[in-house]
């Protein structure tokens, strides 16, 4: 299928060839028949993808602090391979549309295969032929209403939620400055609502266009006409509300509502423009400034957008679902006519060339359309849709993965390609020798082909189940979100693949033991998970120059981990686990690695209100690795701290740029540190994957054997029961 997309490192345009996204529970896919381009938002998108890389950071000094607290905690040639690598990818465009539902994923009801939908989003009501939608971001579209009028369902509930936020009352009167698609918009709704409306936009046409559609007066924001139509209809009072719809950056708008609005009235910032804030005027009228958020409450929860879990309606009468449904009813009803904002109609695969005339200013529009090929169903089918026992390997009487020919390339097939795989795994695939990435799988379309395109894949594509049935796929990695990696790797060990699953393993007991049946029936048991910090060259070093011990040994390792961002994956712990689950195993994987065994019990703590952990671990001879897992730790500390104490020495790491040996001088030196800084934090994913490769080539051992795999699995899973017992957990079976 094609779907519009652009580079916003270079710049460019494209209508690019990507696979057909999956049809996933939860949600519809749909065949677009019109998509709308935001005049405003997607162009200004477009214009900053323009900009130097000094334009770019200028314009966007949030995502320059971001950067910068990535290169305090991964260092600078990390964090450059991960800028780099979103900025030179492909990003999708769009985010309103009206189509037809093809095809209907599990668990939803409401609508059939061959409804008419309008889809909100710019994850899923993208500029492309096919979209996945998830069920909280469409609505049907009412009988009677055009598939053209419906695709301007989003940006009628951006318009609407503002509205909202305005809390106006009949018989009031307003004043929207800016008079683009969203301003033209909030007029109607405001006029529809019993509303006076005035208008200020310095373009005639667009002012004209609004007094057209009712607004009572408009006018240019420098000249007197607006504040005399202001005068007139409110006794010299002022204005009830000024909805901003305008961008730029001037401060003209804020000004301008001080000015017109009256006592105590309220200021809505819908677009994007400059706030700064007179504070004298703002202050003497008292003036209540606020912020409406897209298209309704639910926005940017990933609760309700991706998981389908509505809000109830006792208290939260308008969700974004329902904003998009309750404007799709007020242009079904004529309460609300788009008609005369479409300036133009473009066929899609005109889009390239449709921004470049919008970006230079030759089409001047209110509203663009991109029109879908009527046949376009015929051209491509989509895609079909308190003691905790550690789990025996078992492996049953399956043929195990035989040896390839040193010579022969390793084909790898990776399912998944988000930063992390795109950032710290595949650079270092993609130019061993030896490797040939042969097949991408993503749910989304766009992911797939910008990997395909910067690693060279062979192959992209959203069929999972046509990778695991080619025979000429060597090893299948799994990098995708938590919640799916126990049954894709059983899935591709049931295959007969050899399997590399980023962590975790598995975040319950039931998945993990399903894993182990997939070993046992299939007699494959060449599986890795990416535990990668145990073949850190710096580590590696480190416990060679410890060198053996006698005794019991003391280790200490502090993850200041840090809060996540709002809205971050991670956080969604009902499907994806805890964020110890997710990457505890990394931390106790390392811890007995040093020790040289697996764990036999568990004791976990957690003060009341955070996150934080304190895991203690023991091991068969005694020893103990006390894991401090915290997440209210100043953000410039070092992330990953280790101290291993044992026979008079002690290992010291200082997250993975400095370690050092202390002894006793008894046959031993007295003191070894790292003799320079490395360029960057290396933890240990090169090493990883060349081991990796290298057991699948010669179908030796597997780099980490399975039984402390699932060891490790177990004692993080383990966490989670003694932290609601509040005892010591005995891992039976543990050795």
């Amino acid at each position: 299928m094609k779907q519009v997309v652009q580079n916003y490192k270079s710049g460019e345009l494209a209508v690019l060839d990507v696979p057909v996204p999956g049809c996933k529970p939860g949600g519809v896919l749909v065949r677009s028949a019109y998509s709308l381009i935001s005049t405003g938002t997607e162009l200004m998108k477009v214009s900053e993808a323009g900009m130097s890389m000094v334009g770019k950071a200028r314009s966007r000094p949030d995502q320059v602090a971001k950067v910068m607290q990535s290169v305090a905690t991964n260092g600078v040639p990390a964090t450059y391979r991960k800028v780099m690598g979103k900025l030179d990818s492909y990003t999708p465009l769009g985010y309103s549309l009206c189509g037809v539902v093809e095809q209907v994923g599990e668990g939803v009801d409401d609508v059939k295969a061959g409804d008419l939908v309008a889809c909100a989003g710019n994850e899923h009501a993208l500029h492309a032929e096919l979209n996945w939608v998830p069920k909280n971001l469409y609505a049907p579209v009412p009988d009677g209403l055009a598939p053209r009028h419906a695709a301007f369902g989003t940006v009628g509930s951006i318009a609407m939620q503002g509205v909202r936020q305005g809390e106006p009352q009949l018989g009031e009167v307003a004043l929207v400055v800016g008079l683009g698609l969203i301003g033209q918009l909030v007029a109607q709704l405001l006029t529809a609502s019993g509303v006076r409306v005035v208008g200020a936009d310095p373009d005639p046409a667009r002012c004209e266009l609004a007094e057209r559609l009712g607004a009572a007066a408009c006018g240019d924001p420098g000249s007197a006409a607006v504040e005399s139509a202001v005068a007139e209809l409110t006794g010299g009072h002022g204005v009830d509300q000024v909805y901003l719809a305008a961008g730029g950056g001037s401060n003209q708008p804020v000004e301008l509502a001080a000015r017109l609005c009256r006592d105590r009235g309220r200021v809505v910032d819908i677009g994007k423009c400059r706030l700064d804030l007179p504070w004298n005027a703002y202050y003497e009228k008292e003036l209540d400034v606020r912020f409406s958020r897209s298209y309704g409450p639910g926005r940017y929860d990933p609760e309700y957008e991706l998981e389908g879990r509505d809000y109830p309606i006792g208290y939260v009468r308008w969700t974004e679902r329902r904003n998009l449904a309750c404007f799709l009813d007020l242009m079904a009803r004529g309460s609300v006519d788009v008609e005369p904002l479409v300036s133009h109609v473009a066929d899609f695969d005109d889009a390239v060339e449709t921004y470049r005339r919008l970006k230079d200013g030759e089409l001047k529009a209110v509203a663009v359309l991109f029109r879908y090929p009527a046949d376009a169903a015929e051209a491509q089918d989509p895609a079909p849709a308190p003691a905790v026992t550690v789990p025996e390997v078992r492996r049953g009487g399956g043929t195990p993965a035989p040896a390839r020919p040193v010579k022969s390339p390793v084909r790898l097939a990776f399912v998944g390609a988000g930063n992390y795989a795109t950032s710290m795994l595949l650079p270092h695939l993609a130019r061993r020798d030896g490797v040939e990435l042969s097949t991408v799988v993503t749910t989304t379309a766009l992911s797939a082909a910008n990997a395909k395109r910067k690693f060279g894949f062979t192959d992209a594509t959203t069929d999972l189940d046509a990778v695991l049935g080619d025979s000429s796929v060597d090893a299948v990695f799994v990098v995708t979100r938590h919640s799916s990696h126990a049954d894709l790797t059983r899935r591709a060990l049931l295959a007969g693949k050899t399997v590399f699953v980023e962590k975790p393993l598995a975040l319950t007991e039931d998945e993990l033991a399903g894993v182990l049946a997939a070993v046992e029936e299939s007699g494959n048991d060449r599986l890795q998970v990416g535990f990668n910090r145990r073949f850190a060259p710096l580590l590696q070093e480190a416990k060679k120059r410890f060198g053996a011990r006698t005794g019991p040994a003391s280790l200490r390792y502090l993850v200041n981990a840090g809060r996540l961002q709002h809205g971050s994956w991670y956080l969604q712990q009902g499907t994806e686990g805890s964020r110890f689950a997710g990457e505890g195993g990394h931390f106790i994987d390392t811890a007995s690695w040093l020790l040289g065994a697996d764990p036999v019990s568990v004791y976990a703590v957690a003060p009341a209100g955070n996150e934080d952990l304190q895991v203690v671990l023991g091991y068969p001879d005694g020893s103990t690795a006390t894991l401090s897992y915290v997440t209210t730790g100043a953000p410039g500390f070092p992330k990953e701290t280790l101290d291993l104490v044992a026979d008079g020495k002690v290992l010291r790491l200082d997250d993975f740029v400095r370690a050092s040996v202390y002894a006793d001088g008894r046959g031993a030196p007295k003191r070894w540190v790292s003799s320079r800084l490395p360029k960057a934090r290396d933890k240990g994913q090169s090493a990883e994957l060349a081991a990796f490769v290298r057991a699948v080539r010669t179908g030796g051992p597997m780099p980490v054997p399975l039984e402390s795999l699932v060891a490790t699995t177990a004692a993080t899973l383990a966490v989670r029961t003694g932290l609601a017992g509040g005892v010591p957990v005995a891992l039976a079976g543990a050795r």
